[in-house]
């Protein structure tokens, strides 16, 4: 096989429709305008959201998100909790993003990690995360564990 002999696979290719070109075409006369009517006028048709008299969509939106708004820049934390953290780790090791994930505690990975203080400290873990709660914190520090963050 050669250049010359690529060529695109049958029905691949199709001619443009050519309409307003006579009857013969299959598209002559009102060439697919329907008759009359905004739509057939020569720059006629709607602007774009145009809903024919109803409340546009875009308008209709403040109504059906509720109050306020998402904020753009918000960061979305994983959220772990201690009794999470007695359940997968022992004694003196290290609690991390990686660990945490290969623990699968993490929603996204991606996103940083916060802890929070729900459930008991039994055991002193060493931690090195985003964020801790104040409670969480002297739990952990409680139990003879370390908290460091990371920036």
């Amino acid at each position: 096989m050669k250049l010359h002999d690529l060529k695109p696979n049958p029905g691949a290719k199709k001619d443009r429709k050519r309409v307003g070109r006579g009857i013969s075409a299959g598209q002559g006369k009102t060439a697919g305008r329907g008759t009359k009517g905004q739509g057939a006028r020569s720059g006629g048709g709607t602007r774009l959201y145009h809903q024919g008299g109803n409340l546009p969509f875009f308008r209709r939106l403040p109504f059906v998100r509720g109050k306020g708004f998402t904020p753009l820049n918000r960061v979305e934390y994983n959220e772990v909790n201690l009794d999470q953290l007695m359940d997968k780790f022992a004694s003196q090791s290290e609690v991390n993003p990686e660990t945490l994930k290969q623990a699968r505690l993490l929603r996204d990975p991606r996103n940083p990690v916060v802890i929070l203080g729900r459930g008991e400290v039994t055991q002193a873990l060493n931690v090195r995360v985003h964020r801790i709660s104040e409670g969480a914190r002297a739990k952990i520090e409680a139990a003879g564990g370390r908290v460091e963050l990371i920036e």
